[in-house]
This record gives C-alpha cells, sequence and structure tokens, in this order.
C-alpha cells in the first residue's frame, strides 16, 4: 500500500510527502542528485563548500537572517553533503512549516556566494580539515575511499584539497552549478501531521517560482576494481584498520542480503560477530563495525577497528575469519530467524525517527524513482534463504579481492 503522496511541479522539482499523526513538527528538505563525484579535478570541495555557503547571505538575507529564522523559534536547519548528494533540511513546529519552505527555497537557489563570506568560511573548512586529520577513525574512512577507488571521483575527500579550497571565488560556485544543477533530479520531501493540500498550496507558492534548470551531467562510471594495501605511519597511539571491497549497486536485487549479512557481520548490535569475537571475547577492540554504502552504479563494503599495536595482526586474522565462516558455513534456521528480526526490528525503529524518514523518502525517489513500503521490505526480509547470504558471501567476501589500510604510530 503506498502511503505517501508525490507530485511533479512544472519546472521538474517533485515533492513527495508522508502525513504522519501524533506529532507538532514537521521534517523537509531538498535533496539534489549533486555530490562530490561531480566535481572535475580542479573543484574537489566545491560541492561541500556551496553547502556551508548556502547559509551565508541570498538576495534577501545576509547569514545572521538565515541562521536565525528557524532558530528563534526552536526550530533547526542544517545541510550534508555525500558523494553523490546534497540535502538541506529544516524541522520546525508545523506553525512554523511555512518559515521552514521559504527559507529552504531560498538558501537552495537563490544563494548569492559573497566574496567576503567566501573568505571567511574557506577559514573554517580549512579548520574541519584539520579536525578530520588529527581524528584518524574519520581520516581513515575518507582514505579508505582512495584506496579502493583510486584516482576515480568516488576515491576524492568530500572535503577537498587544501589548495583547492584556497582557490574557490564566486563564479567558481556559480560555474559548479551551472554544470550540475538539473531541477528534473531534485526532490523535496515532507513528513509531517499536515494535509496534502496545504503542501500542495505551499510547493506551488515557493518552488513553482524556481526557474527550469536542465543541465545534463554524465558520471563516470567506476571500473576495474584492483586490491590493494597500504600502511601509513602517523602521530597516533592506537592503530587503526580498514578492511574491504566493492560491493553492489543501488538497484543490485542483491542490496538487501547484502545489508543483512552486514548486520550479521559488524552491525550496530552488539551480538554482531565481530564484536563477539574481537572485542567480547578476546578484548582486542572497543569499537568494530561492518557497513555497506551503495551507490549508483557500485557500493562499498567496509570493516573499520582500532586496537593496540601490538594485536594489529591477531585482530586482522579475528576478521577474516568471520568472512571466512560466512562464505563456508550457511546459517542455521535459528540463527537465520534471528537475523531476519533484528534487522525488521531497527529498520522499524528508523522509521520512528521522522527526520531519517524524511531523508529516506527524498532519496529512494531519486535513487529508485519510488517508496518501497516498509511491510513489502519486511517480506522480501522474511523471504531471504541462508543459501542465497553464503552465495553472496563468496560472490563479494572473498579474502583475495579485500583492501587493507592500516594507520600505525609513528615510533
Amino acid at each position: 500500500m503506498v502511503d505517501y503522496n508525490l507530485f511533479t511541479l512544472p519546472n521538474g522539482i517533485r515533492v513527495v510527502h508522508k502525513e504522519v499523526s501524533n506529532t507538532k513538527i514537521v521534517h523537509c528538505g531538498f535533496i539534489l542528485d549533486i555530490g562530490s563525484r561531480d566535481e572535475r579535478e580542479e573543484q574537489l570541495g566545491i560541492a561541500h563548500f556551496w553547502e556551508h555557503m548556502a547559509f551565508k547571505g541570498t538576495n534577501k538575507r545576509k547569514a545572521f537572517h538565515i541562521l536565525n529564522k528557524l532558530d528563534s523559534v526552536g526550530g533547526e536547519l542544517n545541510a550534508y553533503t555525500t558523494k553523490e548528494k546534497i540535502c538541506f533540511y529544516a524541522s520546525a513546529l508545523d506553525k512554523h512549516m511555512e518559515s521552514a519552505f521559504e527559507l529552504l527555497q531560498d538558501i537552495t537557489f537563490d544563494s548569492i556566494f559573497p566574496e567576503k563570506q567566501i573568505e571567511k568560511e574557506r577559514g573554517v573548512i580549512l579548520e574541519e580539515m584539520a579536525m578530520y586529520h588529527d581524528s584518524p577513525e574519520d581520516a581513515i574512512q575518507d582514505e579508505f575511499d582512495r584506496v579502493v577507488f583510486k584516482d576515480h571521483p568516488l576515491g576524492k575527500n568530500i572535503l577537498g584539497t587544501q589548495s583547492s579550497v584556497r582557490s574557490f571565488h564566486r563564479q567558481d560556485f556559480k560555474d559548479f552549478l551551472k554544470a550540475n544543477l538539473n531541477t528534473e533530479r531534485v526532490v523535496f520531501a515532507c513528513v509531517g501531521n499536515v494535509p496534502l493540500k496545504k503542501i500542495q498550496r505551499l510547493a506551488d507558492k515557493y518552488f513553482k517560482p524556481i526557474p527550469h534548470y536542465n543541465a545534463e551531467k554524465k558520471r563516470i562510471s567506476f571500473e576495474n576494481y584492483t586490491p590493494y594495501s597500504e600502511i601509513n605511519r602517523r602521530n597516533i597511539t592506537q592503530a587503526h584498520c580498514a578492511i574491504g571491497t566493492t560491493a553492489y549497486e543501488l538497484s543490485n536485487k542483491n542490496r538487501l542480503p547484502f545489508f543483512m549479512l552486514m548486520n550479521i557481520l559488524g552491525g550496530p548490535g552488539m551480538n554482531s560477530r565481530l564484536n563477539l569475537a574481537l572485542r567480547e571475547k578476546y578484548g582486542f577492540v572497543y569499537n568494530v563495525e561492518a557497513s555497506y554504502h551503495p551507490f549508483s552504479d557500485t557500493g562499498l563494503f567496509s570493516i573499520f577497528f582500532g586496537t593496540e599495536p601490538g594485536q594489529v595482526e591477531r585482530s586482522r586474522k579475528l576478521v577474516l575469519k568471520e568472512l571466512k565462516r560466512l562464505r563456508e558455513r550457511p546459517l542455521g534456521s535459528l540463527q537465520l530467524h534471528m537475523a531476519k528480526e533484528q534487522m525488521i526490528g531497527q529498520l522499524a525503529m528508523a522509521e520512528e525517527n521522522n527526520t531519517s524518514l524524511m531523508l529516506m523518502m527524498g532519496k529512494s525517489i531519486l535513487d529508485l524513482e519510488k517508496i518501497d513500503d516498509l511491510e513489502n521490505i519486511f517480506k522480501r526480509i522474511r523471504n531471504i534463504s541462508a543459501s542465497q547470504l553464503q552465495e553472496i558471501a563468496n560472490e563479494r567476501l572473498l579474502e583475495s579481492q579485500l583492501s587493507h589500510l592500516t594507520f600505525l604510530p609513528e615510533n
């Protein structure tokens, strides 16, 4: 059963709305099909820089007025950048919903990129880069993208480089938008206790006048993955390790069962196999996680953990042992049932978070042209078999196909 409403404006922007009861808060935002992988070499970091600059001035607002508009009534305004998406979103009491709609339209489509603000924000982003460098658990995730995807745009750091960030000026942002902004690849998502008619009225008022942008771009597909291992010496006391390889793209039929494999291996539950082996049994790590990030044409499977330098190889062997178990030993019927129930429960709880639900809806429309009904997802999870999981493990978790990145202390 479809429990959301979707309509398209004349400029191509799609608006998706889900009416939920028992809340006074509206969550809404623009999700744009633009990300760091769309940057040219000299533009590295400009998508993320644009996300910052959206808050720094429009044709009718200065930075203070943008930040104060929702904060002053207890709302929130935020944004993020990924490899393939930029999102500007807000949460506010339903009586301030119109203010949120108008403000989001203003910062997303009417930013003017003042040169003085560019200079200020340049320093902020350079500080953000320094923070990442000083945080090895964050830095290793960005560096592992480079190890897996190498010189491909997916392997570049979302923050860019110091030299690229220092080079940007107002015209660079305008050129990037002109080359990448297509309103037919923009979705506005909204979740709240608000009737559809009101959403349609506000969308007509604030989004319909937005010009029809029709930039045509072609993303470079990632091909020819080659496993690679690298060791970096850093001024740290703990070792940090990343292990992984490429994975399924967003539209692949194996995406959901592969998510289940990741959940079994190193998901958020304390009963994940990696947590039980590395932390609970041997005490080698404080935290270990396995993750899967699907993109439009490929994906990334990765395992991250930090440990004492002397425990690196023993920890790595335990990780490889757990991967081998998934390849060689199918889950028993009770194990499979528990894995399914755990995943279903986690998804059900995730939908209770209306901000996450709103963002998921927007991304699903952009990536898949639809939003899967939760009961349909549950049905697909229940149909996953042990042999299917084992087959996927043997296709994607081969030891010979794994890349490794290790941060070790300089001493």
